[in-house]
């Protein structure tokens, strides 16, 4: 049974509180940091203010230094417009956020990407950001929070779409088309300033081109009169969920992988979405594993302790995940001072 460690904390404000937490909870799930050290987060996109400040990392990072390892920031470029489209971008939105403390680099740079080749049952190329590739150890540090597609967001998605560079994030959207109502749409042009492939048509009956959309659903996200929604009846939720179990897979194997989540500021939606998003929960504290199965079930478990209902789907991500040997949703939860 997999071992997930928890410290509850219903206030992330005292950052000395926060990052006392995070190296006792680091010291439990060590594998025996050494060398260079990517930190896979999420940088928030522009206009997002929910994401896991800068200041609540320090913690990891005096951890990793203390062992004399060299810990640096990582995260591929997105599909969608938005401010971590592109390198330069992606950077000066992460320096924007005040990511400043160690050196900030792009898994995917100049489209560096490493092809990992494993048959499995929707994939059998994977198409992963080069340093992560290239790392023998990791850390994958999460925001637990909700995922208009995927139910949820924690170290599965981190891992999965968090890892791939755009081949790959275009892979496991392909199945997810927008549909726009016309009666709805007000012509602002939001969706077309954000659509990557200019599948948005705003003529004389608003539509989506269904031939060019690729599904990274990002019209849903921007627009703000909720026109766009999802085609339930084109998209098949448990094949999009297997995919991104089978990236993730790929982005950890042959690696020393070591996940953090935080279980704070837990919105409907993704850190992705550059808007101002309100927590639908109370915060629950911090966790963290050897095992991204264990630990987002464990995440899923608590909240629906805390709140006394499902707050969020996808859980067919680990169902599946656990099928073809990613990790174990039976897990043993340790609760520390």
């Amino acid at each position: 049974m997999e071992k997930v460690y928890f410290i509850a904390m219903e206030d992330f404000s005292d950052k000395n509180k926060v990052n006392e937490a995070s190296k006792k909870l680091l010291a439990k799930v060590d594998p025996g940091f050494s060398g260079s050290i990517p930190l896979k987060i999420h940088f928030g996109e522009k206009g997002n203010i929910t994401f896991i400040k800068p200041e609540n990392y320090e913690g990891i990072i005096e951890y990793l230094k203390d062992k004399k390892c060299e810990p640096f920031f990582t995260d591929t470029n997105v599909l969608y417009k938005g401010s971590r489209t592109i390198t330069k971008d992606h950077l000066e939105t992460a320096k924007d956020h005040g990511f400043t403390q160690i050196p900030v680099r792009i898994a995917d740079e100049e489209d560096k990407v490493t092809e990992i080749k494993i048959k499995l049952k929707h994939f059998d190329s994977f198409f992963i950001g080069k340093r992560i590739a290239d790392a023998k150890q990791m850390l994958v540090i999460s925001h637990f929070k909700g995922h208009m597609m995927a139910g949820f967001g924690g170290a599965i998605k981190q891992l999965a779409m968090g890892c791939a560079n755009r081949r790959g994030k275009l892979a496991m959207h392909a199945h997810a088309k927008p549909i726009l109502n016309p009666l709805k749409c007000t012509k602002c042009m939001t969706c077309t300033k954000h659509c990557p492939v200019d599948a948005c048509i705003i003529s004389k009956i608003p539509h989506v081109d269904k031939k060019k959309c690729i599904g990274c659903a990002m019209c849903i996200a921007v627009c703000p009169s909720g026109a766009m929604t999802i085609n339930w009846l084109a998209v098949r939720p448990k094949t999009f969920n297997e995919m991104l179990a089978e990236y993730a897979f790929a982005a950890q194997k042959d690696k020393e992988v070591t996940y953090i989540s935080f279980a704070t500021q837990i919105t409907k939606h993704c850190d992705c979405e550059g808007t101002e998003m309100k927590p639908i929960a109370k915060d629950l504290g911090l966790l963290a594993s050897r095992d991204p199965i264990a630990l987002d079930q464990a995440c899923l478990d608590l909240i629906r302790k805390q709140e006394g209902k499902k707050v969020f789907s996808g859980e067919h991500t680990l169902e599946y995940g656990e099928e073809i040997g990613l990790g174990s949703r039976k897990y043993e939860l340790i609760t520390l001072d």
